[in-house]
Formats: structure tokens, C-alpha cells, sequence
């Protein structure tokens, strides 16, 4: 993340988050939806397919007219632009020389709005870009103070061709998930801007995938940790995308069927202004809304809380180690004790 990102931004261009690429003038060279994956690019010398060298992002052909190349996604939710980010790593002779980003706040994420749709806004004027580098920028201050509709919808122009690795918008979603059918909503949603903050661990898995919506198809896109050959136990911390009352917590460990947590337990604190870096030492302090509880392989498993409480940030503990899948910490927003 840019160092003046805010440090509750999420990137409403993760694919993994559910933002969609749309159409394209050209993908020649590299598919565009790599440019919105959530990996970090990378280089395989040698690797070569029917197009030429494969390369971990989007890349056009070489134009030989006066145009140039664009691109047309949907955010993974409605929101509010922080930061922008143009990662060109492993591009060092085929790198657009400059890009530029337009914004549309459409009804609808569904929408698929023409590169020609009079509805586009710039929000950053065309910059000059380094090759093999992740260009930051602040989008328009005009946009940055000006918080209207939260936008949809991005379209990124490069001059005149050439690959962009990963694009990362760095934002505020605008709002949280529905509440389900129960009227309860998912404050640890990473749709709804919750975060993981601070982990001990994460040496097989991100912890960040916990709150990613859907299940992970596979151990490695959920968290987990390694083989504890020592005392203790893992844990993670999670700010809450809204502090609220929590009503019935969630620990799926599909897919983890050798390698679960034995038993797991959650604590919780209503502090929506501590900083992210004071919640670690604090954390062994927390109230436990959870008590200990026995957890199996490959299952979901649903918990009432031990504790009726307010809280805006959890600490999930796993003993001792292993892997879960998603984690979803369900309640009632904005309820104060």
C-alpha cells in the first residue's frame, strides 16, 4: 500500500473481492484479467506461449496509428477513491509511458458502460509512468473532497500501448453487505471496509482472505499458519467494518481436513479510535465473547456468543495452529451498550 494511503483502505479493484474487468481495447500480449489479480505479478524466464513472452499482466500489441489502449472494469463494491495505484513490475521495455484514470457512479455494479459513455469523469489526469515500479498517486483532489455518489465503475487509458501488471484502486466501500434474512448484518465483511490489522502468522495462508467473501476453493486462499513446535497458539486481529453488537459468529475450516485449528476462541473491545498498531499489546486484554470451542476438519461451524457485547474489533485465537477458511462475525450495526 502507497505510504499515503489511508491505512483503512481496501482495493476495490480485487478480483478476489468481486471486481469484474469488462471489455478492452486490446489484450494481445497478456490477458486483462490478470489486472486486477490479487498476487503479486511475477517473471518466468523462458515461459512463452502462442503470442510471444507470457507476461503476469495486461499488455497490448504495438500500436502503429495516433491511438491509444484502455480498459473498462467494475468495482467490487460502490465506493470512494484514496489512492491509486499503477504497478508496472517486470515491464521495463514494453511499459506504457503514461496512463490516466476516468471514474462513472453508475446505478448498478451490473452496468457495462461503454468506453465511450459520456458519463466517465477523470479523476487522474495522464501521468508518466516508471517501468518495473508500483506508480502511486493521489487521484483529482476535486474528487478526493468532493464525496457524491460513490463511484462504480474505472476505465484506465494507457499511451499509447503496452502492460500494466496490477491496478490497485485503494478506497472506502460505501456501505455495508444487506443483512440477511434474519436482519443481521456481516460486520467483519471486507466489502463493508472491516480489515485485518495485525497476525502472528501467515506462513501457508493471508489471514485477509478470512473476510473475503464466498469460500476459498483451495487451503492456500484461506488463512493458515505453520506447525507450532513451541508453546502458545496463533491469532489475528480484525477491525470490524462498523462496531456493533455481536450476534452469531461463523469459523469454516473447508478444505481443512489434516491441518484445523484443535479448538479456537474470539475477544473483543469497543475502541473505534485506537490505532491499529496500540491493538496488539492491548489485545491480551480484551474481554472473550467467545469461550473456548472444539473446531473439526472441513466443516462450517457456527457459534452464539458467550457475551452480549459492543465491540469494534476482535482478536481471533486458534489452538495451536492450522488453517481456516472464512471467518464471519454477524450482528446488529451501530448498537451502543
Amino acid at each position: 500500500m502507497p505510504s499515503f494511503a489511508p491505512t483503512a483502505a481496501v482495493n476495490l479493484a480485487s478480483r478476489a473481492l468481486g471486481a469484474r474487468t469488462l471489455s478492452c481495447s486490446d489484450q494481445f500480449f497478456g490477458a486483462l484479467e490478470r489486472l486486477i489479480d490479487d498476487a503479486a505479478p511475477v517473471f518466468i524466464p523462458g515461459r512463452y506461449d502462442e503470442a510471444g513472452k507470457w507476461m503476469d499482466g495486461w499488455e497490448t500489441r504495438r500500436r502503429r496509428d495516433d491511438g491509444h489502449d484502455w480498459c473498462v472494469l467494475a468495482l467490487a463494491a460502490p465506493g470512494w477513491i484514496d489512492a491509486i495505484e499503477i504497478d508496472t513490475r517486470h515491464f521495463t521495455g514494453n511499459y506504457p509511458a503514461a496512463a490516466g484514470l476516468w471514474a462513472l457512479a453508475a446505478a448498478d455494479l451490473a452496468e457495462t458502460p461503454a468506453a465511450d459513455d459520456p458519463r466517465w469523469q477523470p479523476i487522474l489526469a495522464p501521468v508518466p509512468l516508471q517501468g518495473d515500479a508500483p506508480n502511486a498517486f493521489l487521484p483529482d483532489p476535486a474528487v478526493r473532497t468532493a464525496e457524491g455518489q460513490p463511484w462504480t465503475h474505472l476505465k484506465l487509458d494507457i499511451f499509447p500501448d503496452g502492460g500494466v501488471a496490477r491496478l490497485r484502486i485503494l478506497g472506502r466501500p460505501a456501505g455495508l453487505p444487506a443483512p440477511r434474512a434474519d436482519g443481521l448484518v456481516e460486520l467483519s465483511s471486507a466489502l463493508g471496509g472491516a480489515r485485518v490489522i495485525a497476525w502472528n502468522d501467515a506462513h501457508y495462508g493471508d489471514p485477509r482472505n478470512l473476510l473475503l467473501p464466498g469460500l476459498a476453493p483451495r487451503m492456500e486462499d484461506g488463512w493458515e499458519t505453520r506447525r507450532r513446535r513451541e508453546p502458545g497458539h496463533d491469532w489475528c486481529i480484525i477491525r470490524l467494518a462498523t462496531p456493533g453488537r455481536v450476534a452469531f459468529i461463523e469459523i469454516d475450516t473447508r478444505e481443512f481436513k489434516g491441518n484445523y485449528p484443535d479448538t479456537c476462541s474470539v475477544q473483543g473491545v469497543m475502541a473505534p479510535d485506537a490505532a491499529d498498531a496500540a491493538t496488539v499489546p492491548q489485545s491480551l486484554f480484551w474481554a472473550e465473547i467467545l469461550t473456548s470451542r472444539k473446531l473439526g476438519p472441513d466443516a462450517p461451524h457456527g457459534f452464539t456468543p458467550d457475551a452480549d457485547r459492543v465491540v469494534s474489533h476482535i482478536r481471533f485465537n486458534i489452538f495451536p495452529d492450522g488453517g481456516v477458511n472464512r471467518l464471519r462475525i454477524f450482528g446488529v450495526p451501530g448498537a451502543m451498550e
